[in-house]
């Protein structure tokens, strides 16, 4: 069975901009044939709008296509807020970090992943199981 993996946008970012290491730990989950990537819009909000303004094309595309490509796109709801507020409220987490992990909670995928450090505030959270690429340490909860 396929994981249902959230990625942040640091991931995406990571693999289109990122030194060679980081971009080739991004692209390997973004390709893994073992994962059924989940988006949402806040993904899209994130990782779209500075190279549509800045005309950046091949970054555009590269977005684009992963988030086309995503196997489930969750859309924004009454129910993901309040979630993002209960999260916010109890990990201290920025209120973007607070939608990414709602989206990964009401989801219920297997995972969420993250460039994000380990100690940062969406790292703690027990709602879901977290990885954080920026040290290559897994996360449970």
């Amino acid at each position: 069975m396929k994981k249902r993996t959230y990625i942040d946008a640091s991931v995406l970012i990571a693999a289109f901009q990122g030194d060679e290491q980081i971009s080739h730990k991004a692209m390997e989950i973004l390709d893994d044939p073992e994962r059924i990537l989940i988006v949402s819009d806040y993904l899209r909000l994130e990782v779209l709008p500075k190279p549509i303004a800045h005309r950046r094309q091949d970054e555009i595309d590269f977005m684009s296509a992963i988030l086309e490509s995503a196997g489930e796109d969750i859309k924004s709801s009454s129910e993901l807020t309040k979630r993002a507020i209960e999260l916010a409220s109890r990990y201290d987490m920025t209120p973007i970090d607070a939608l990414h992990v709602g989206v990964a909670s009401i989801a219920d995928v297997d995972e969420f992943i993250t460039m994000e450090k380990p100690e940062k505030p969406m790292c703690r959270v027990q709602e879901t199981k977290v990885i954080s690429l920026y040290s290559g340490k897994n996360r449970t909860r």
